[in-house]
């Protein structure tokens, strides 16, 4: 059964998935977008906890495997890796984010869960 959530808990579950593009104009920022919209919102929904810590996760995940990558450049695999983690950031973050508008509780694939 999926739960009534009213049109500013699906709009702020969107904002904490698309935060995370704020990473393409500041250093972090795909993981500070997340943060703050999490921090806070997350009292006042549990749509909007939910959402947020995934999308957070999501992003400290896609940090690591960014930096795992880049240290492989120096054995060629890593720029491939990069460009898939790229594309793969950038379609699933606006994945999450439509159907965090359609009030669905989003989990994204090799998500990490750091923050609880």
């Amino acid at each position: 059964m999926q739960e009534v959530l009213n049109k500013e808990e699906r709009t702020w579950g969107l904002f904490a998935h698309f935060s995370a593009f704020a990473g393409f104009f500041i250093p972090f920022g795909n993981i500070l977008g997340p943060l703050v919209v999490w921090l806070i919102k997350k009292d006042e929904s549990a749509f909007v906890n939910d959402q947020g810590k995934e999308a957070l996760n999501f992003q400290i995940s896609i940090t690591i495997y960014l930096a795992i990558s880049a240290f492989l450049i120096v054995l060629l695999i890593g720029i491939p890796l990069l460009v898939l983690l790229f594309f793969l950031d950038l379609i699933l973050v606006i994945v999450a984010g439509v159907k965090a508008n359609d009030g669905i509780r989003y989990r994204y694939p090799m998500n990490m869960r750091i923050v609880r």
